[in-house]
């Protein structure tokens, strides 16, 4: 099939070859076809159903091709991420992620820093990028490695937020004001994959996430039984 569509056994894509050949060919239609109306019989011109009917025969090519490429996406998801984030589905897993939803007022994320900093600046935004809080780590969140940062939904004048997906930025800076870099995950369980403008997708705890951003993964805990 793989071959069928891209030409993989001969490492030639003839979806590119069919429509520049297409390309070709309806430029030199369009020649002709002008050229023949310059030129046609004013008492028998000529028949309009003709190059319509190749007009139509040039859209249905056209549209075959863009069947080729969709299919070869989906060959190319199918073996490059699908199988595996299914796998995924009702496991533990940390991902890296600036985007964590905001539920029941509680939003977590984990920032991990490269080395210890003197200040750390962590800001919550909304979705339209507008900063809806601000806080400064303590001593013990300014130190290498990684720290959980929990929000409990209100904004900087103690107003609550409406659920929903929101963005965590840590800006880190030592004694010397260099910037100290920190990565940003978040950990949830895995509820749903989709495919998303040709990417796969995962829903860990309500927030999307690119399935190949996922650093670790584990068995959810089990609930204890009545």
């Amino acid at each position: 099939m793989t071959d069928a569509v891209t030409g993989a056994g001969s490492g030639v894509n003839t979806s590119a070859i069919g429509r520049t050949r297409l390309a070709e060919s309806f430029d030199t239609f369009l020649s002709l076809l002008t050229t023949q109306l310059k030129n046609q019989d004013p008492l028998s011109p000529l028949d309009s159903n003709q190059f319509t009917q190749q007009i139509v025969q040039m859209t249905g090519v056209e549209q075959q091709l863009l069947t080729n490429d969709l299919l070869k996406s989906l060959v190319s998801n199918t073996s490059n991420g699908v199988s595996t984030a299914v796998s995924l589905i009702g496991k533990e897993v940390r991902a890296a992620s600036t985007d964590a939803k905001l539920a029941n007022g509680k939003a977590e994320w984990i920032y991990d820093l490269s080395r210890e900093a003197n200040d750390v600046k962590i800001e919550v935004l909304d979705s339209n990028g507008k900063v809806v809080r601000t806080v400064s780590a303590d001593e013990a969140g300014r130190k290498a490695g990684d720290h959980t940062f929990t929000w409990d939904g209100k904004d900087q004048n103690g107003l609550k937020m409406a659920d929903g997906v929101y963005i965590l930025r840590v800006t880190a800076m030592d004694t010397n004001y260099a910037t100290v870099p920190a990565s940003i995950y978040i950990d949830g369980l895995v509820t749903g994959v989709e495919q998303s403008n040709g990417e796969t997708m995962l829903t860990v705890d309500g927030a999307k996430v690119p399935w190949n951003y996922v650093t670790t993964i584990r068995q959810a805990a089990q609930e204890p039984a009545a």
